[in-house]
């Protein structure tokens, strides 16, 4: 599997622990046509692992892909709960998040583990969403410096090779799961600080997309594309409606193509 260029933008849709398997089917229905237009970016759901064999079901052929919102680092074992690669690669997941402060948060995900999981996405030829992001609202100087200490421990087993196939999801904590989003200008700053590190010869010498997410809406897509430095956006609630998720897709590839 070769990865699409890293200039070439992402939207994807975290769905967290929302749609039954019935719910997803529906909305998976409506999502497939909304978007079938869209060419001009990659795009890709992370539903519940309940309806991952849904979206395996209902967009197959098309242009959406599909992937989950964790994994174990390992393959197999004693870990009741737990969802490992060989059963993503065998619903045809070709994308896994990892790291969200959501799991960081209420898992007691230290950055060892979630190191081990992006080797883990890495080993199957999957895509690893790396979710990095300060803890508080401030300057985006300061919070540069806090997300590439975190990449510094996160890919530090990784092959600069491999380092290029991972997507780096920018959200800040403060701004997820609230009415406000970060400025544009604090996003382009830290996202091209995190492009920067990631391009020096300490980050590997790669370049990858660096997308972001927080409180990501239609209104906010022409701002944070113009500003520079965003290669794509990671929506989060506005994604639950189909209609909104294509919305924003379709703003991500009109802004793409006017700037370029």
């Amino acid at each position: 599997m070769h990865p699409p260029a890293a200039t070439r933008p992402l939207v994807g849709a975290g769905l967290k622990m929302n749609l039954t398997s019935s719910e997803a089917r529906r909305y998976f229905d409506a999502l497939r046509p909304a978007v079938a237009g869209i060419t001009g970016c990659d795009l890709v759901v992370l539903p519940p692992f309940t309806s991952l064999h849904v979206a395996q079901e209902r967009l197959h052929g098309s242009n959406v892909a599909w992937g989950a919102q964790d994994v174990h680092p390992l393959d197999r074992g004693a870990h009741t709960g737990d969802i490992s690669m060989p059963m993503l690669v065998d619903l045809g997941c070709t994308y896994v998040e990892v790291g969200h402060i959501e799991r960081r948060r209420d898992h007691g995900e230290t950055e060892g583990v979630v190191a081990a999981k992006v080797a883990q996405v890495l080993r199957y030829d999957a895509t690893p969403i790396l979710c990095i992001g300060e803890p508080a609202a401030g300057d985006p100087e300061a919070a540069r410096e806090q997300v590439v200490g975190q990449l510094r421990v996160e890919l530090a087993g990784i092959a600069a090779r491999d380092r290029a196939r991972v997507v780096i999801a920018y959200e800040p904590t403060w701004a997820i799961g609230v009415a406000e989003t970060a400025s544009a200008g604090h996003v382009a700053c830290v996202q091209r600080g995190i492009r920067a590190w990631l391009a020096s010869p300490e980050g590997g010498g790669v370049a990858v997309r660096v997308i972001y997410g927080g409180s990501v809406d239609q209104s906010a897509v022409r701002s944070m594309l113009e500003a520079g430095g965003v290669d794509g956006l990671f929506v989060g609630r506005a994604a639950l409606d189909p209609g909104r998720f294509a919305a924003i897709a379709a703003a991500v590839q009109a802004a793409t193509q006017t700037s370029g």
